[in-house]
């Protein structure tokens, strides 16, 4: 059993991180490469602070992990040094725990029962001891291809290659299907690949993985617009089911701003995909902050990321604007009790490499030099409230206006659903009001065989919920081809996270 006074003997630590000066000249991962002994020692003392409560709100699947990772199982492994038991525990629940170690915000943590009270110390630094346990597993040769015994005869497409996808596929090639994965990119991941920095999550991580299913028999193909290139006649004909994990990425924009022609005002994603492009290798992005004053508005994640990269392309000055006033630092059990998902202040590492953050403000209009290009942006001080009919409503509360320098403005303000696209007109799928693709309680679209899993369904979300959809759907369709699965389905199409 673990120690139940771990907690009391051992304060919280995170990953340590390399020197600002020195993660701003290149576009490596923020954290310190330690020793090996020094880390696992650390991670170790880590997982020693779990408690393995009674009832584990950290793998619940509305408070916590949505893939249902038995955390107090693996901790204490890890406690014990016993890393290749944890990464067969760790891997039973979660394809890719190399990318929810890196990425996922870990709404486990806010479960935790040591979240409950500052005074116990903090929650378990779970997201830390998920990344090692992935990482031993691949230093010590433990995450060799699982190897299907026999083929089924059945031919699954998948269509996007974001983590929703690729659970997805590795499920159904595991569980005997000839899978393929369709991608209109020129390589493999989705928002993996281009929409995630590579200080955030080196792709070299990436690849590794899609090295493994490569050997276990899932094919890939690139540069292949589906209903385009591969029309829906053909892939109707060529496969036994489909599964639709084209992600959320049509980008919310707002035209009303004045200004918002001007040149140098684009949305996030037209910032970020050639950044990692050219990250890759692929040539000078079109869109830089080199020697520019960089505003970027919406306080999420894909703001951060684009914080962090206009940093390191050289920017002048970076500032992020909020509509909403700066949260708390500690959780407001009024407005968010324990284990819901707290509302607070979340600094980034980018954050803490320069620039700056203005909360409840908007911007009132771009102004432009006589070249059509942006060269300021000018804010009044504003709040949120919702109209009668719940409307979010962003109101200034000033007459005073700000004016900023502006080279290059970014809209990280969200996304509003699925792209529209010759495949789902040709599969007769309409979109919900949300935006997003609807589907049963079985995953299936109103298109008979035709599936859908991840953001494509849910809406923009988190990685944890792709991977988790993807299994789901991977589930769901070995069902439909033959009758009946022993693949896992921890989430239904309905399900969401704990929220006040």
């Amino acid at each position: 059993m673990a120690d139940p006074k771990g907690f009391l003997k051992h304060a919280r630590t995170n990953a340590p991180k390399r020197p600002t000066d020195e993660r701003l000249g290149d576009w490596r991962e923020v954290y310190a490469a330690l020793s090996t002994e020094d880390r696992n020692e650390q991670v170790a003392t880590q997982a020693a602070r779990c408690m393995d409560c009674g009832i584990p709100f950290c793998h619940s699947g509305s408070a916590g992990c949505p893939l249902g990772n038995l955390i107090p199982e693996w901790n204490n492994m890890v406690r014990r040094g016993q890393w290749e038991m944890a990464g067969d525990r760790l891997h039973a629940t979660n394809n890719f725990p190399e990318f929810t170690g890196k990425l996922c915000p870990a709404p486990c943590e806010a479960g935790c029962v040591l979240a409950i009270s500052p005074e116990a110390g903090g929650a378990v630094a779970i997201k830390r001891v998920e990344e090692t346990i992935a990482e031993v597993s691949w230093e010590n040769g433990n995450v060799p291809p699982q190897l299907s015994e026999e083929r089924t005869g059945k031919r699954v497409a998948v269509v996007g290659s974001g983590p929703a996808g690729l659970a997805a596929a590795q499920q159904l090639t595991r569980a005997g299907h000839e899978v393929t994965v369709y991608e209109r990119d020129d390589r493999i991941g989705g928002l993996l690949r281009y929409g995630i920095p590579e200080f955030k999550m080196e792709k070299s991580v990436l690849d590794r993985r899609l090295v493994q299913m490569r050997d276990e028999g899932t094919r890939f193909i690139t540069g292949c617009e589906v209903g385009a290139d591969l029309t829906v006649a053909d892939l109707r004909a060529g496969y036994d089911a489909v599964v639709l994990a084209v992600g959320a990425l049509r980008g919310r924009d707002d035209t009303t701003v004045p200004g918002r022609e001007l040149g140098g005002v684009h949305l996030a994603m037209e910032h970020l995909v050639p950044a990692n492009k050219e990250v890759e290798g692929d040539g000078p992005s079109p869109i830089s902050a080199e020697g520019k004053h960089v505003i970027i508005l919406g306080g999420g994640d894909t703001g951060a990321d684009c914080y962090g990269t206009a940093t390191r392309q050289g920017a002048l000055s970076v500032t992020q604007l909020d509509n909403y006033p700066q949260p708390p630092t500690e959780r407001d059990d009024e407005r968010s009790p324990w284990p819901t998902w707290p509302y607070i202040l979340r600094t980034y590492p980018a954050h803490e490499e320069a620039g700056e953050r203005k909360f409840a403000v908007s911007i009132e209009s771009f102004a432009g030099d006589e070249d059509g290009n942006v060269r300021a942006v000018r804010l009044r001080h504003v709040e949120v409230r919702r109209d009668e009919n719940g409307r979010r409503q962003v109101v200034p509360v000033s007459d005073e206006v700000e004016e900023l320098p502006c080279d290059l403005a970014l809209l990280a303000i969200g996304f509003e659903g699925v792209e529209h696209m010759p495949l789902l007109d040709g599969l007769g799928i309409e979109l919900t009001p949300r935006g997003t693709i609807g589907s049963g309680s079985n995953w299936e679209t109103t298109a008979p065989d035709v599936f859908v899993c991840g953001d494509a369904h849910r809406g923009a979300s988190l990685v944890v919920w792709a991977i988790a959809e993807g299994r789901s759907v991977a589930h769901a369709v070995d069902s439909h081809l033959m009758g009946t699965s022993e693949l896992p389905s921890p989430v239904h199409p309905t399900a969401l996270p704990l929220a006040v």
